[in-house]
């Protein structure tokens, strides 16, 4: 065994065919983050209502 270390081989560049595919399955998993936050955030919007109750519009002003 040697103390050299080992590198990786360099990266070829991507054909347009790759480059296409590529960038469509950034967009799929980009929309389904998406859908992930906006799902999260109305989770978390209807626990709060439903953890205030209905009472909360008979409260004094």
């Amino acid at each position: 065994m040697t103390d050299q270390p080992t590198f990786p081989e360099p990266r070829k560049p991507l054909t347009p065919a790759e480059q296409e595919a590529a960038r469509v399955a950034q967009r799929k998993r980009n929309i389904a983050i998406a859908i992930g936050l906006v799902g999260f955030i109305i989770l978390i919007y209807l626990v709060t209502v439903l953890k205030m109750g209905g009472a909360i519009a008979n409260r004094p002003l």
